[in-house]
């Protein structure tokens, strides 16, 4: 019923850009904040982006200025540009509905693989 989708992945050249998208469906996407993880091979999963829904964003250090996240409830879909990629980039990208309060449900879409070659 909970449905979040990520697509735009794929094999760039480092220095490179790659723009992620995020289809939520079977949520009230609107009021809920948005985060966008990563996860390398052998490495635990990481918070590389959120936004509120207000709009404020919060970002790795690793990524501050160079990704961009951002939102358009309209059409329920959050996204992550991602500009000067570096191999250190390589991950599969997971698209996250963070809880809301304590008792809230998280949700995680399935990922996509993003590969930044040297």
């Amino acid at each position: 019923q909970v449905q979040l989708v990520e697509s735009g992945g794929g094999l760039v050249q480092a220095g490179g850009s790659l723009r992620l998208s995020c289809a939520a469906s079977g949520i009230k996407f609107s009021v809920n904040a948005m985060g966008w993880y990563r996860q390398a091979p052998g490495k635990q999963r990481e918070l590389v982006a959120a936004i509120t829904t207000g709009g404020f964003t919060d970002y790795a250090d690793s990524v501050k200025g160079r990704f961009t996240i951002s939102r358009d409830n309209a059409k329920n879909t959050v996204y992550l540009q991602m500009n000067s990629l570096k191999p250190e980039d390589t991950a599969v990208y997971y698209c996250k509905k963070e809880r809301s309060g304590v008792l809230g449900m998280e949700y995680w879409g399935k990922g996509t693989l993003v590969t930044v070659s040297s």
